[in-house]
């Protein structure tokens, strides 16, 4: 059975916090031996963290874990309790759009991706997620 983990970064509304997570990330895969990952997790973690942060004005939060079914997930949380936009299909996105790509690119990497409301730091808010094979 895989070591299971779970670690939550919370972090102001501020986008030099995209860096902090993805770096943080990048400690926690590689300390848990899953260093094969860390591109691939960095990228999505980015994505939902960066996201997380524009399109809201309070705090957020990165949550990695990683399950006793051997699947690292991965999720934002933000204080906007609505859905985000579903994403289009990369290659239905111009190479000169300035935004669209980022759930665009989860879809693309991660195994599975969701959302779903989340009351779990005491403000309302969602989570938006994905997982990734580890095992």
């Amino acid at each position: 059975m895989p070591e299971t983990w779970d670690y939550t970064l919370y972090i102001p509304n501020d986008l030099r916090a995209v860096t902090v997570c993805r770096r943080t990330l990048r400690m926690v895969l590689t300390l848990h031996g899953l260093i094969r990952l860390v591109d691939t997790a960095e990228l999505l973690a980015t994505e939902l963290i960066s996201n997380a942060v524009r399109h809201t004005k309070g705090p957020a939060a990165l949550r990695v874990r990683r399950t006793a079914q051997g699947v690292v997930w991965i999720g934002a949380w933000d204080t906007d309790p609505g859905p985000p936009e579903p994403p289009q299909p990369l290659d239905q996105i111009s190479e000169l759009a300035e935004s669209g790509r980022g759930l665009a690119l989860i879809r693309a990497c991660a195994d599975y991706w969701g959302w779903q409301p989340s009351g779990r730091f005491g403000d309302r808010g969602k989570y938006v997620w994905c997982e990734l094979e580890a095992a």
